[in-house]
């Protein structure tokens, strides 16, 4: 085996000696300044850019299925896509805006389950109806739709007729209105009826008579709740200082109303007055502790009617009492 070859490290070079107290300094390299990081790009500002893109693409994918009949409505004619992306949208400018609605007590709407609103009626047109249905929907946590009762009269007017179905409204009668209970939906009506919306603006927030107790029957068959509803402002958007009843019964109308402003400034006279509203729900009554024949004993259902009159005008008094004025 082959010896291995020793590389000398130069040991016949002389070796230099380096003093003591020289040191060797190196010089730093220059250091470039930390740059700054590049920004974040801004996001797109709302309703422009993709906004607007997916606004477009479900407008355009709502006509064609209101087109090509691709869309559901139930037994009564509801169509809850239209009323939520059209019919609310109309009227919720008035609601929030115009008449500026304050809600209270809306915890007293039950989160799911069939429950019966019984509210007073006011404002010669019925404007308190459609706003009661926009503080439910807008307004409860749950986002809740109001299956409002409404007269006879409503369903024979052209155009009305079918804007009534489609946005929940049925026939007050109270087969309608227990089915729509027992199917856990929020069931509205206003008892006092035509005698309600057509009063004299002299007799505004006193309640008139609610009936025989028809919506009091209905609650207890399906054994759900009743709760009362109070709301302040709609009297006065139409001041009524009069009625041409010869012209209402030309008409086939319950009132011909004469206000202020109408029929003396025509079209521009039925544009109400920009009132502020306050619409409070009341502590449910329950009617599931009663027995089956409950709904037919009469003195039964006159206790539980007056109860729920009385609350509701209790609650109208308070509600004049603290507000400020009529339009602010």
């Amino acid at each position: 085996m082959a010896d291995a070859k020793v590389i000398p490290f130069d040991e016949d070079r002389p070796r230099r000696r380096i003093p003591r107290r020289v040191r060797a300094l190196s010089v730093p390299e220059p250091v470039e300044p930390p740059q700054a990081p590049e920004p974040a790009p801004e996001p797109a500002p709302s309703g422009s850019g993709d906004g607007w893109d997916r606004r477009i693409a479900g407008g355009l994918a709502f006509l064609r299925r209101r087109i090509t009949g691709d869309y559901e409505v139930d037994e009564f004619g509801y169509d809850k896509e239209l009323t939520d992306q059209v019919l609310m949208s109309l009227m919720r400018p008035l609601y929030d805006k115009y008449f500026r609605v304050e809600v209270r007590g809306i915890e007293n709407i039950p989160a799911e389950g069939g429950a019966l609103i019984v509210a007073n009626h006011s404002g010669t047109l019925p404007l308190d109806g459609l706003m009661l249905q926009v503080a439910v929907h807008d307004r409860h946590p749950a986002q809740r739709h109001l299956r409002l009762l409404a007269a006879d009269l409503v369903f024979m007017l052209p155009v009305v007729n079918e804007l009534a179905r489609k946005a929940g409204h049925t026939l007050a009668c109270a087969e309608d209105a227990q089915r729509l209970l027992e199917a856990g939906e929020l069931v509205g009506v206003m008892p006092e009826g035509f005698k309600g919306i057509g009063k004299p603006f002299g007799d505004r927030y006193k309640l008139q008579r609610f009936g025989r107790g028809g919506f009091v029957s209905t609650a207890l068959r399906a054994g759900t709740p009743i709760v009362p509803c109070s709301i302040v402002g709609a009297e006065e958007i139409y001041p009524m200082v009069g009625n041409a009843k010869t012209l209402a019964r030309l008409l086939g109308v319950p009132y011909f109303p004469i206000t202020p402003t109408f029929p003396w400034l025509g079209p521009l006279g039925a544009v109400p007055l920009p009132t502020k509203w306050t619409i409070q729900f009341g502590e449910p009554i329950p009617t599931a502790g009663y027995a089956a024949e409950a709904a037919e004993d009469p003195m039964l259902m006159f206790n539980l009617t007056d109860q729920v009159r009385e609350q509701i005008q209790h609650t109208l008094y308070k509600l004049l009492v603290q507000r400020r004025s009529v339009f602010f």
